[in-house]
């Protein structure tokens, strides 16, 4: 009679087998030969199928197909959870790209918004060629002139420059440089590019004093920055 020669059995009991090992080589009623090192057990050392009842050889086949089922099982799970980790990756990458691009959206419609604003602000003050000119004009009449001229959240930079430069005195004059007006324009022949009444009418000097400031430094308080640093503009 032909005997199998399972390895790895280890029955319990005469009615259990708990552990089931794999099916290794077949005897015909001769001694099975070595191979290499790894020599199968003597028959006195290897529980054989044939050996075990003919009952419980089905729950020895059976144990065998679930733990084969249960590595496959588990090598299943394994692979799904690793895919879904990837998944998640990708899909935080994807997020965080999204957030970003909307982050630079955002602040390019705020930026473009503050800039409407700036200009629908500047287009709102009064032009130089809207106040009458005077004879003569006190420092709290030019200052008043200029707050309506200049907008409200560059005034008080621009202020601070004129402070410094002409102590409000649309007639100042630098004796030495040249420099004139409010602004100190030099030479004070510059601002007829606001007004032929350059010398006499402060609102002209203003006028030329904010185109200066918005063209070399993008507006008075920029240009109040670079006079901080430097003591001139």
């Amino acid at each position: 009679m032909s005997r199998i020669s399972v390895r790895g059995f280890a029955v319990a009991s005469a009615t259990a087998v708990t552990t089931v090992g794999a099916v290794v080589g077949v005897a015909s009623g001769n001694a099975v030969p070595a191979n290499g090192d790894n020599l199968e057990t003597t028959a006195a050392d290897a529980t054989l199928l044939a050996d075990i009842p003919v009952g419980e050889q089905a729950q020895v086949q059976v144990a065998s197909l679930t733990q084969q089922a249960d590595a496959q099982a588990a090598a299943a799970d394994a692979a799904a959870r690793k895919s879904a980790e990837e998944a998640a990756r990708l899909q935080a990458a994807k997020d965080a790209e999204a957030k970003k691009e909307a982050a630079e959206e955002k602040a390019q419609r705020e930026a473009e918004a503050k800039e409407a604003e700036e200009r629908a602000s500047r287009s709102a003050v009064r032009d130089a060629s809207s106040f009458a000119a005077q004879s003569s004009y006190s420092i709290s009449e030019v200052q008043a002139i200029a707050r309506q001229m200049v907008p409200g959240d560059q005034f008080q930079c621009f202020s601070n420059i004129v402070d410094h430069e002409s102590s409000w005195n649309y007639r100042a004059q630098n004796p030495s440089s040249g420099a004139y007006g409010l602004v100190q324009a030099l030479p004070g022949t510059k601002m007829a590019s606001a007004g032929a009444d350059w010398q006499t009418n402060p609102a002209t000097q203003i006028k030329w004093g904010l185109n200066y400031m918005n063209d070399r430094y993008g507006s008075p308080c920029g240009a109040w920055s670079f006079w901080q640093a430097n003591n001139w503009y």
